[in-house]
C-alpha cells in the first residue's frame, strides 16, 4: 500500500438499502438559508422550513452520513426521509422528544409544537 492510497471497490455503495423512504415537499418561509444534516431528527428542524412535520417524526434525510441538504430562502424541494434506527431516541435538539420517538408522551408530537412559532408553523407541506 501507498501512502494515501485509496483503494475504492468496483460496485457502487447503496445508502439505507431496504429502508422505506417517504417523500415531503419542504418550503424555505424564512429570509436565511437553512441547512439540515444527515442525522437530524427533521420534524425538528428549523421552523422557517414549511413541511408535514407530523410525517416527518421519527425520520432523518435519506442522504449520505456526514451530508446535508441546504434550503434557500423561498426555494421549493422534495426530499426523501427515512425511519431513525437504532434505539430511536431522540434528546435534545429542539427538545421536541427527549427520549423515545415510539412512546406514547405528551411532548412527542413530532416537532409540531417545536415549529409552531416559526414561519414555517402551518401543516400544509404533504407527504407522498
Amino acid at each position: 500500500m501507498i501512502p494515501g492510497e485509496y483503494r475504492l471497490q468496483a460496485e457502487p455503495i447503496e445508502c439505507n438499502s431496504g429502508r422505506e423512504a417517504i417523500a415531503v415537499e419542504v418550503v424555505n418561509r424564512g429570509d436565511r438559508p437553512v441547512q439540515v444534516g444527515s442525522h437530524y431528527h427533521f420534524a425538528e428542524a428549523n421552523p422557517a422550513l414549511d413541511f408535514n412535520r407530523e410525517a416527518a417524526h421519527g425520520r432523518r434525510l435519506d442522504i449520505p452520513a456526514g451530508t446535508a441538504a441546504r434550503f434557500e430562502p423561498g426555494d421549493s424541494k422534495t426530499v426523501k426521509l427515512v425511519a431513525l434506527a437504532g434505539s430511536r431516541e431522540v434528546y435534545g435538539l429542539r427538545n421536541a422528544v427527549n427520549g423515545s420517538l415510539d412512546a406514547g408522551s405528551g411532548k412527542n408530537d413530532g416537532g409540531a409544537a417545536a415549529a409552531a412559532e416559526g414561519p414555517g408553523a402551518s401543516k400544509e407541506g404533504t407527504a407522498q
